[in-house]
């Protein structure tokens, strides 16, 4: 097989077996090849890495790809060799003896791709070998990193400044799925892009349904939705702490859902041995802190769920996209209280951070709150955050059931009061909880201790249930009447919004509490094919196909197992449901099946045909 191309398209259906781009993947192609820079954003699972591997195969020598994954680079490795691209990986990984075969054959110019943490190409002597040898492109993946006010800074990124100085003329691609328009000049000014070609897709990711409930005993919750909604199907749920992943995933396997942990604290062995096998067996679900995903390539992930309130928009948008990367429907589904907001407001005002990098992260967590209880379509607020405006989805909760407004400014009143009468004393710091006692006149060991059964507001809110009560201070705090002190006692305290709703001077619509119950009605919705570009949904497989279908995945899972390899980098089901529909005869037929390219239909062609022959 020639190593170039005399096109993009010949590469892509010769290598990928496509044959059409997505989105602004040929625009992209055709600068990087051309020599010029790129700032590609598009959506996870959009096609990104496209563009920078086929450009890799239209210029001379190897094209550097800068990746902040160290433990994921040998299944990328993995995932590109199975279409017929050479490439190799330099990490720590490796024996002296593995570094130094893989540097030969770079220097030999045998190898399209070669991976690199930023960090690795800090070295000097890293830099040396490649300036020895011939650089076709440098792509940076997860370019946001560079962002110091992002939520996934690395500093290791800033040095890639050096880049146009280290290999002068050599272009560069920096590809990202999540980026505000501040972020995006970060990206510029300090990867010095600013000729740089930006393509900036939709973010917009209609497969994925968003969904946030009330939290009430979440480990039940979410066991609860897994087991009814996703049975046997991969997810990733997201917790914030290291010890709620242990209890959650120890809570979901008494419930019968194949859930391991994954957070930074375990040894390095068991991380790994979670990692791989939520990648390469069916079915697992991994509970983890968000140490865990970025970079994770699995198309068939059903589901993501947030256990806590993610600290930005970006890190939600971010972590939700790993949902669905085949364009299949799946679910974005998170549990939202009162303490998740409590708890983030302390650990910013507690952080060692800046003042002027706590107001970021308070601007963050803000428009996060607001996204959380919004009344109005979540997907339509959540791409407005990076500067989209699309009309209302008709695929989320808040589209699909409308929640229900009531004038709640007298109980705002009512509670912002209390906390001001309760501000006055000084004598002690007073929580959510207590707050509420005094309003429904629930006497306990400390509202008598102190007296507050002689506030003029004790048990002037029987009317509300706890729950309730619970809903108005929430939304209070992401209104920003409320706020929460920086006395390390997570005191809540009426901000000057607030005081304007004390005194009348503006009135207060609030979301009605309902209850953590059933799933909103989920409608027919498109696939989202690569570069975020919807197709029709297709039919589903009738019996026959699906017979077809399911002997065609224990092929797969056979085929990986014995290479060791996630089962996805053999072939993806959306192209086993599209051989199970063609049910092909011929080497020939099969080649014209989407994502069957030369070097499987090579390697796969006889196998799958048996199988397709043996009718399943």
């Amino acid at each position: 097989m020639p190593r170039l191309f005399a096109t993009a398209p010949d590469a892509l259906r010769e290598i990928f077996g496509y044959d059409s781009f997505r989105g602004f993947q040929r625009e992209a192609i055709e600068q990087v090849a051309g020599g010029g820079d790129a700032i590609v954003l598009m959506p996870t699972g959009g096609g990104k890495s496209l563009c920078y591997q086929i450009p890799a195969l239209l210029r001379e020598g190897t094209g550097i790809v800068i990746s902040p994954l160290i433990a994921l680079m040998a299944d990328q490795v993995d995932a590109v060799a199975q279409v017929g691209i050479r490439a190799a990986y330099l990490n720590s990984t490796l024996t002296r003896a593995e570094q130094a075969a893989v540097e030969a054959r770079y220097l030999a110019g045998d190898l399209d791709l070669l991976y690199l943490a930023p960090e690795r190409l800090a070295v000097p002597a890293t830099r040396d070998l490649l300036q020895r040898g011939r650089v076709a492109l440098v792509a940076i993946d997860e370019a946001h990193c560079v962002s110091q006010w992002g939520h996934d800074f690395r500093p290791d990124y800033l040095g890639l400044a050096g880049l146009p100085e280290w290999f002068p003329g050599v272009p560069r691609i920096a590809v990202t799925a999540t980026a505000t328009a501040a972020t995006r000049r970060e990206i510029v000014e300090r990867l010095h892009l600013g000729d740089a070609l930006c393509l900036v897709a939709s973010f917009d990711r209609p497969n994925i349904f968003y969904r946030v409930e009330p939290k009430a005993r979440p480990a039940d919750q979410i066991a609860r939705f897994i087991a009814t909604e996703h049975p046997g199907q991969a997810g990733v749920v997201y917790a914030l702490a290291r010890a709620g992943t242990e209890r959650l995933a120890t809570h979901l396997r008494s419930a019968g859902i194949d859930a391991v942990p994954y957070h930074a604290g375990l040894a390095a062995a068991d991380r790994h041995a979670a990692q791989s096998r939520f990648l390469r067996q069916d079915g697992v679900v991994i509970v983890a802190t968000i140490a865990f995903g970025m970079g994770i390539d699995k198309p068939d992930v059903r589901f993501v769920v947030h256990a806590d309130l993610p600290k930005s928009i970006e890190g939600y948008y971010q972590e939700t996209g790993r949902a669905g990367r085949d364009g299949e429907p799946s679910d974005a589904w998170m549990a939202y209280g009162l303490g998740d907001v409590v708890q983030l407001r302390s650990l910013i005002e507690s952080g060692s951070g800046s003042a002027q990098h706590k107001h970021q992260q308070r601007l963050h967590l803000d428009a996060m709150l607001a996204l959380c209880e919004t009344t109005d379509c979540r997907r339509r607020q959540m791409l407005a955050y990076f500067g989209e405006d699309i009309a209302p989805c008709g695929h989320c909760d808040t589209c699909q059931q409308p929640p229900p407004t009531w004038d709640g400014t007298e109980a705002a009143q009512k509670l912002l009061s209390t906390v001001v009468r309760l501000d006055r004393e000084r004598r002690q710091h007073f929580g959510v909880g207590q707050i509420i006692d005094i309003l429904r006149g629930h006497t306990t060991e400390r509202t008598t201790r102190f007296r507050h059964e002689t506030l003029s507001t004790w048990g002037i809110g029987g009317d509300l249930t706890m729950p309730q009560w619970r809903g108005v201070a929430r939304q209070l705090l992401a209104r920003g009447d409320l706020a929460i002190s920086d006395d390390g006692h997570d005191t809540l305290l009426v901000t000057d919004h607030g005081w304007e709703v004390l005194r009348g001077e503006r009135s207060v619509a609030l979301r009605v509490e309902s209850a953590p119950s059933g799933k909103p009605r989920k409608t027919a919705k498109t696939k989202v094919a690569a570069g975020g570009v919807e197709t029709p949904q297709e039919e589903n497989l009738t019996s026959e196909e699906e017979t077809l279908f399911e002997a065609l995945r224990q092929w797969r899972r056979q085929e990986a197992t014995e290479q060791q390899v996630p089962a996805y980098v053999v072939f993806h089901d959306a192209t086993l449901r599209a051989i199970a529909r063609a049910k092909p005869t011929s080497h020939e037929q099969l080649g014209l099946v989407s994502g069957v390219g030369a070097r499987k239909l090579e390697r796969y062609g006889d196998a799958v045909l048996g199988v397709v022959g043996g009718g399943g």
